[in-house]
């Protein structure tokens, strides 16, 4: 009696890990932990819990929007690449009905930081530069703890 098995066929797919089926059976952590948000949610946590901070000193940074977005772009044609440094920030001024918008981008900061602790610091430091360009006043009116962090 023969008792060898058959090599396995190479079949036309990757071969699966899960071989009855079944996938995965369910999260790897629970949503409510931090450890199931994803790198930019928790980004965008950190530039809200800064915004949060100002506001309560600063009421009408209500009346502003703050968005993340991944990296800073060129927006015309003309713009080009200069030895200076890649912005971790920007603002777009009001106009025509639209508010105005403080802009902090996320890989450029990611990648000047180690940790979240230092990830946190340099976005309140963006947000109240940026902050206080919008508002034409110094870092340190915005916020008294400014470059003390």
């Amino acid at each position: 009696m023969d008792n060898r098995v058959p090599p396995r066929a190479a079949g036309p797919g990757p071969r699966r890990r899960d071989r009855h089926g079944r996938g995965m059976r369910g999260p790897i952590a629970p949503p409510q932990v931090p450890l199931a948000a994803s790198r930019a949610e928790a980004f965008a946590d950190l530039v809200q819990d800064s915004v949060e901070r100002l506001e309560r000193r600063w009421p009408q940074l209500a009346d502003i929007d703050f968005l993340v977005l991944e990296v800073p772009r060129l927006d015309g044609p003309g713009q080009v690449w200069n030895d200076e440094a890649v912005p971790l920030g920007g603002i777009v001024p009001a106009r025509e009905g639209r508010p105005a918008r403080v802009v902090v981008y996320r890989r450029p900061v990611e990648i000047r930081t180690k940790g979240r602790d230092e990830r946190a610091a340099l976005v309140h430091e963006v947000v109240v530069e940026q902050v206080a360009e919008l508002l034409g006043l110094t870092p340190e009116t915005v916020d008294p703890r400014y470059g003390e962090e």
